[in-house]
C-alpha cells in the first residue's frame, strides 16, 4: 500500500515539475487553442467592447465638453478630449471585430487610466454605496482591456496575425 503512495506522490512531483519548468518544448509552445478558448475571448472582446462604444456614442451625442472642463481643471490642454472619440468608438470597435487587437486594448486600457485619473481619481482607495470597488466599472474596463491585450483575438476575428498588430 505504502509503495502505490508513493508511486502516486513521484507521479505528482512530476507533473508539477513540468507544469512550473521554464523549459517547454517547441512543439508545446505554441499549442492551438481550443473553440472554448477562442468563443472567450470573441465573449471578452465583443463585450468590453461593445459595452464602452455606447460610452462612446453617447459622447458623440453630447460632445466632450466635460471631459474638456476636467482636462482643463488638471492643467492639461483640452483638444486630449476629442482622444474619447479614439478610445470610446474606434478602438472598441476594432477590438470587438478582432483586427489590430492587441494595439487596440492597450490603447483602450490607456484611455481607460486616462479616464480614472480624470474623473476618479479621488476614488481609487475607496468603496461605493453597495460596498463594491467605487472605481469598478472602470477598473473592470481597464483590466478587462489588459486581459485582451494579454489573450489576443482568437481565431473568431477578421484579422489574425502574429506579435502585437493581431
Amino acid at each position: 500500500m505504502s509503495a502505490s503512495i508513493l508511486n502516486v506522490l513521484r507521479f505528482e512531483i512530476a507533473t508539477m515539475s513540468g507544469m512550473f519548468s521554464s523549459k517547454k518544448s517547441d512543439e508545446n509552445r505554441h499549442e492551438p487553442t481550443s473553440v472554448t478558448d477562442d468563443l472567450g475571448k470573441l465573449v471578452l472582446r465583443v463585450t468590453i467592447g461593445g459595452l464602452m462604444l455606447l460610452h462612446g456614442l453617447a459622447k458623440l451625442k453630447s460632445g466632450v465638453g466635460g471631459i474638456e472642463g476636467m482636462l482643463e481643471g488638471k492643467g492639461l490642454p483640452t483638444f486630449i478630449a476629442y482622444g474619447v472619440y479614439v478610445g470610446e468608438i474606434v478602438v472598441p470597435i476594432l477590438m470587438a471585430l478582432g483586427v489590430f487587437t492587441r494595439i487596440s486594448a492597450l490603447i483602450f486600457a490607456f484611455n481607460m487610466v486616462v479616464a480614472i485619473y480624470l474623473a476618479h481619481a479621488g476614488d481609487l482607495f475607496s468603496l461605493g454605496d453597495h460596498g463594491g470597488w467605487a472605481v469598478e466599472l472602470a477598473g473592470l474596463y481597464l483590466f478587462g482591456a489588459v486581459a485582451i491585450a494579454l489573450l489576443g483575438p482568437g481565431r473568431f476575428a477578421l484579422k489574425r496575425g502574429h506579435g502585437l498588430l493581431e
